[in-house]
């Protein structure tokens, strides 16, 4: 984990006052996210966490700039975000590698892109490779991969292009149970490895407590922040294994109070949809 001094420091990320409103037919409107504000701190792993259809994917896809805000801006390492850029790199849930290429030729795609010479992105790519746990497999093809192998690939692909933020769409969502459990615990590796800063979307409560070091926990529809929790009982660290942050003082807590949190916004969807029954 960053050191503790990093929170004194200037954001990575700032997110200030972030609305979308989509147009529907009719000339009507409905507004996705509404006033998100958050920070994310240098070499912090952040999660957006909430019940579905609050926005997280939303205020991802705008920190993207595969959309733009309606309301409010973004501000990455001080520069307005105004569309994609690759100093954002993004790792979908959905395998994106190109199934023509081996592992090595997807690693090395973006850098190629890019223009780095051939002997510098096939050196980038074998870094990367071996940090994903791959190297046996750099000749391989994504058809001949598991499915979170490819995302491995995805993940090596994208931080082989240097961003400055990596963003993750519920990245492990599509996987079993204990490829999940290896993914997130290999996440965690690789953060500490390249120091990369990294702003995820998930679901899933567990996911985000072992991975982040802030949860921005979202109301529902429209999505607004109403908890930026600091996961403060890893005491200034990261866990290596679920088993130890099952075992750490301090978890079952958090678990709940966000487990009670998303509860009550469950509830008041229901009490909602039965006003407007």
């Amino acid at each position: 984990m960053p050191p503790k001094s990093f929170q004194a420091a200037s954001p990575k990320l700032a997110v200030r006052g972030v609305g979308k409103r989509y147009r529907l037919n009719g000339g009507k409107t409905i507004d996705a996210v509404h006033d998100v504000s958050f920070d994310v701190m240098e070499g912090e792993i952040c999660a957006l966490l909430g019940p579905s259809g609050c926005g997280k994917s939303t205020v991802l896809r705008m920190v993207a700039g595969l959309e733009d805000p309606s309301s409010g801006a973004m501000f990455l390492d001080n520069a307005q975000i105004d569309g994609p850029h690759k100093s954002r790199g993004m790792v979908f849930q959905r395998y994106t590698s190109f199934d023509w290429m081996t592992v090595q030729k997807n690693v090395e795609y973006g850098m190629k892109i890019n223009g780095v010479s051939k002997a510098d992105r096939g050196a980038q790519a074998d870094h990367f490779i071996q940090m994903i746990q791959l190297s046996k497999f750099k000749n391989a093809y994504p058809c001949q991969l598991s499915g979170g192998m490819q995302q491995r690939v995805a993940i090596a692909r994208t931080l082989a292009n240097g961003p400055s933020i990596l963003l993750m769409d519920e990245p492990f969502g599509a996987l079993d149970a204990e490829t999940k459990w290896q993914m997130q615990e290999l996440m965690i590796s690789i953060v500490e490895t390249s120091k990369v800063t990294v702003l995820i979307v998930t679901h899933d409560i567990e996911e985000a407590i072992f991975l982040a070091d802030r949860i921005i926990f979202m109301s529902r529809h429209p999505g607004t922040v109403r908890e930026n929790m600091v996961t403060e009982f890893k005491d200034g660290r990261r866990f290596s294994s679920h088993e130890e942050m099952i075992e750490a003082k301090g978890f079952h807590e958090i678990e709940k109070k966000i487990m009670h949190m998303m509860r009550d916004e469950m509830r008041n969807d229901r009490e909602e949809a039965l006003q407007e029954c």
